[in-house]
């Protein structure tokens, strides 16, 4: 899997940033593609001085998502996998809640899932092993009180990632999406201070999953939902 051509949004983040890093020690070649202005000091030296590094990317408008792809094509050399970890969260009653952070969790979640992949498809299909790993949430498949609007746009992940699987299969692309528990982060850790996080999932171990579904060695899955649930 050495060298290969990974584009990774969100990648400033807690996720992103581990899935990068963890690339990184493996040899690949990195797009690094988030919304925030900067990346953390960190981060850029860890992926090493041939990492493209491209801030302020909106990835809700998809002629952002378009010139970001294209950028880390034209970097890169071309895209061997996407990996779509950018993407937000907000727990939320219904009742007395704010109807717009439906829409705005559908564009943080669905919508820069979907651009992403509608963008890198040229770039993939000229991949001779094209593969794209999105993040979809466990609590899309049970839901609970105030995790509607995350739940509902998580479900559409899901329903993306097996949709595009069955549209790509004659393309040699694979689609696949993990769906982690709680991961380990420092805003869970504040948010839920009386948890344990020792049974949570790490950054490091959603990495491990997330990168092997990008791999050539795992050409024979596509369309699945693959759980990641810790200990919860």
């Amino acid at each position: 899997m050495t060298g290969r051509r990974i584009v990774v949004t969100g990648a400033f983040g807690a996720l992103g940033a581990a899935v990068a890093r963890a690339a990184a020690a493996g040899g690949e070649r990195l797009a690094l593609l988030d919304f925030a202005p900067a990346p953390p000091d960190s981060l850029v030296a860890d992926c090493g001085p041939g990492a493209i590094v491209l801030p302020g990317v909106d990835l809700t408008d998809p002629a952002a998502a378009s010139r970001a792809m294209d950028a880390a094509a034209a970097g890169l050399g071309g895209i061997d996998a996407l990996l779509n970890i950018a993407g937000g969260f907000a727990w939320e009653t219904l009742d007395g809640g704010d109807p717009a952070t439906w829409d705005r969790l559908y564009r943080m979640n669905v919508a820069t899932a979907s651009n992403a992949c509608r963008a890198a498809l040229p770039h993939l299909r000229a991949s001779p092993a094209g593969r794209i790993v999105n993040v979809g949430a466990n609590a899309a498949l049970r839901s609970g009180a105030g995790m509607g609007a995350y739940a509902a746009s998580k479900a559409g992940v899901h329903r993306l990632t097996e949709s595009l699987a069955e549209e790509l299969k004659g393309d040699g692309i694979t689609v696949n999406a993990v769906l982690p528990s709680i991961l380990d982060t420092p805003a869970n850790r504040a948010d839920m201070p009386k948890a344990d996080p020792a049974l949570w999932v790490s950054p490091t171990e959603l990495s491990a999953v997330i990168l092997f579904l990008a791999s050539e060695p795992a050409s024979a899955v596509t369309g699945a939902l693959v759980p990641v649930m810790g200990r919860v």
